[in-house]
């Protein structure tokens, strides 16, 4: 899948956790053989930069060697306002035409000087009887980048691969579910500072967006709303904690908070209809570490019209029960499908 040679260890490195995953695939299945997951410090990464690199790299050197992940091939995500995605049209010209243009292309989509950016793109679509092809162009700022892959080498890693988080959940979806061929699918991946959106239509993604509403701020009004620290917000977000009972106010300020992602969630997903040509959406899959919020699945169902999951990112994966706590990650899947993308990234992938 994705290409040849090894599985890389995925390292998903968010806004509030670090999470790795490893698999190993035998006879076209996948086994998740190893994983581990960090919690990190508030303010540690802001807005997609990292503010304190000396704790990441402590979390990655202690993930792992709790987990015993001995590879040190890895990829890596990037997300954020660094990293620009966005679908064009060009004339239809072969590989190599396009490889040489795309820099010229790339100028006059991308809101930054293309001197500081780092470029790929993959043809989506070839469509000869108009003379054009479809390309999906991404960019991501050098620094950011590079910040990233040396706060990993420092973690004694080497990171082979960088992918943009959107699409590494594609991965998984596509692995376990399968792209219906003839509807549109909706991914929205909710992490703490961050919410992605990728809508893939026929199997190519078609609309991607950053929504910069996600879990944090849902813990946020809890804290104002309620007059509670954050850690008490958060642990209220999720149900509670061990002992606590969650008060009535903060299921109204959890509805509140999951209505508003909910309205931006339905203002992508009209701007998508209204542009595409596209009639609906077939289905939304929700992951990320708010995904199991049911006033926030309510919510969109409620304003988009659209049936609405929790995306089951393990599926029916085999799991190595002697180093990975299977009841407590099927627990926690949705957190981990970012890893899990990564961790499909190969080590003998072709690359530009």
């Amino acid at each position: 899948m994705l290409g040849e040679g090894k599985n890389l260890v995925g390292v998903d490195i968010g806004a509030s956790s670090i999470k790795v995953v490893q698999v190993k695939a035998s006879r076209d299945k996948l086994h998740l053989v190893r994983c581990g997951y960090a919690p990190l410090p508030a303010q540690t990464i802001v807005e997609g930069h990292v503010m304190n690199s000396g704790v990441v790299v402590e979390s990655l050197l202690k993930i792992f060697h709790d987990s015993r992940i001995s590879q040190k091939n890895v990829a890596i995500g990037v997300y954020g306002q660094s990293v620009i995605v966005r679908k064009i049209t060009v004339p239809l010209m072969t590989d190599e035409a396009l490889a040489e243009q795309i820099s010229w292309e790339a100028e006059q989509h991308v809101p930054f000087d293309i001197k500081v950016m780092a470029i790929d793109h993959e043809v989506l679509r070839r469509r000869p009887e108009a003379g054009q092809m479809d390309v999906l162009l991404v960019a991501a700022k050098k620094d950011e980048v590079n910040d990233y892959a040396a706060i990993v080498r420092e973690a004694k890693l080497r990171p082979l691969v960088v992918d943009i988080n959107a699409f590494t959940v594609q991965n998984v979806f596509d692995y376990h579910y399968g792209f219906p061929q003839e509807a549109s699918v909706a991914l929205l991946n909710v992490g703490a500072a961050l919410s992605s959106l990728n809508i893939v239509s026929k199997g190519v993604s078609a609309f991607t967006r950053d929504i910069m509403n996600a879990g944090n701020f849902v813990s946020e009004e809890i804290q104002k709303g309620c007059n509670v620290p954050y850690d008490q917000a958060e642990a209220y977000k999720c149900g509670g904690g061990l002992s606590s009972i969650v008060p009535n106010e903060v299921t109204e300020v959890i509805d509140t908070a999951c209505d508003a992602l909910a309205a931006e969630v339905q203002r992508s997903l009209d701007f998508y209809l209204a542009t595409s040509g596209e009639s609906n959406v077939s289905r939304l899959f929700i992951s990320g570490g708010s995904a199991y919020l049911r006033a926030l699945s309510q919510a969109i169902e409620r304003r988009t019209q659209v049936p609405v999951q929790v995306m089951d990112s393990i599926g029916e994966m085999s799991i190595d029960k002697s180093y990975v706590n299977e009841a407590d990650l099927r627990a926690r899947a949705a957190q981990f499908v970012v890893a899990l993308g990564l961790s499909l990234r190969k080590d003998k992938e072709r690359r530009s």
